[in-house]
């Protein structure tokens, strides 16, 4: 594979089918806007404003609280890690001060603790709740998924415990960040 013909896919000038590559080279590489499935890539929808809006939010309530406990680090959505078979990229990620080792020029070659997605208009409901399981399937131990238009956070915890909160309840990090709380509506100002 050339660095030319990633630029391409990248430009969107070679479809995305037409490269073959391995996770090691996507990973070596990160094809910008496209997260790898399967022995694919597959393209990410760029986020608009609103979505923009909501991802710092959550950085924004979650890292103070983050930092000031010296729980670990948050994440952007340019950070890569490895999801069993997969190469993704939360919309924000939280890792545990015990999982940071390794390679910090690399991507994390484990899920994180904490995944957080913030829907897309064009994202359809089963692919992100499918994206909400191949996480917690691969070693993430909580999953918010943020829903702007209905304003709801979606909890996902395992296959089969799964909650939605709604602007009027309180998000809370569980076990995976203690003591963590902020109110939902705070996350859609």
């Amino acid at each position: 594979m050339k660095p030319q013909e990633i630029h391409e896919v990248e430009q969107g000038i070679r479809p995305p089918e037409s490269l073959k590559m391995t996770l090691e080279e996507f990973l070596e590489h990160d094809v910008e806007g496209y997260e790898y499935v399967k022995g694919e890539l597959v393209p990410m929808a760029p986020p608009s404003r609103e979505h923009g809006e909501i991802s710092v939010n959550v950085i924004h309530y979650l890292y103070s609280h983050v930092y000031q406990q010296k729980l670990g680090r948050l994440y952007t959505a340019e950070t890569t890690f490895q999801v069993g078979e997969r190469i993704m990229k939360p919309d924000v990620a939280f890792v545990s001060t015990a999982q940071l080792t390794g390679d910090k020029t690399k991507g994390f070659p484990i899920p994180p603790d904490l995944a957080v997605e913030v829907v897309s208009p064009s994202d359809v409901q089963s692919r992100v709740a499918e994206k909400a399981l191949a996480y917690l399937n691969a070693g993430t131990r909580l999953v918010w998924v943020l829903e702007p238009v209905s304003q709801t956070v979606t909890i996902y915890r395992s296959g089969t415990d799964i909650e939605m909160l709604t602007r009027d309840d309180t998000l809370t990090g569980e076990d995976v960040v203690p003591e963590f709380s902020c109110p939902i509506a705070h996350l859609f100002e």
